[in-house]
Parts: C-alpha cells; structure tokens; sequence
C-alpha cells in the first residue's frame, strides 16, 4: 500500500488524480480510466463506482448509492468500493480530498 491509501475508510473523499479521469468511449461502448501515459479499462461494476467520484462525495455516500440503486447487501458493496477505492489510490489514479 501507499501512503495515499493505507487507511482507506468511508469517510474517505475520493477525488481523481490530477490528469486522470472517466472517459465513455462510444465507439467500443466502454469506459476507460485516462491516466498520464496510461490508460484503463473499467469494468461495468468499477464504472458504477467511478461515475460517483465527484471530489465531494464520500465512500460511505457511494457505498449508500449503491446499495439503494441495485438493492444489494451494503456490507457487500462496501468491501467492493473499498477495495477497489485502495487499488486505485495505489495506482495513483485516485487520491484522498479528506
């Protein structure tokens, strides 16, 4: 883990890292992470959670949004968005507001 993301917890604000972002790509029907020099491909699940990232947000709002808009466990989306959320803080694709 980096020092970005050791304590990765729902009160956690996630924010994209400057020059990186959610991209739509029509053409292919998917969505991409646009990182300097490299790029991702976000699966459907990690698009739910990536489209929420607004900066102001915290995890545990978008771990609620979640669990309301698919009706699922919010224990279960909860290990997912924080997995995912530390992954990506790793990566340096995403960084903590707060």
């Amino acid at each position: 883990m980096s020092e970005n993301s050791p304590l990765c917890t729902e009160e956690k604000i996630p924010a994209f890292a400057r020059g990186t972002r959610l991209q739509h790509d029509r053409v292919r029907d998917q969505w991409i992470i646009q990182a300097p020099e490299r790029a991702f491909l976000a699966d459907p699940v990690a698009a739910e959670i990536l489209r929420r990232v607004d900066g102001e947000a915290s995890l545990g709002t978008i771990i609620d949004t979640l669990a309301v808009s698919f009706n699922a466990p919010r224990e279960v989306i909860a290990r997912d968005v924080l997995a995912m959320a530390t992954d990506l803080a790793d990566r340096q694709v995403l960084i903590w507001k707060a």
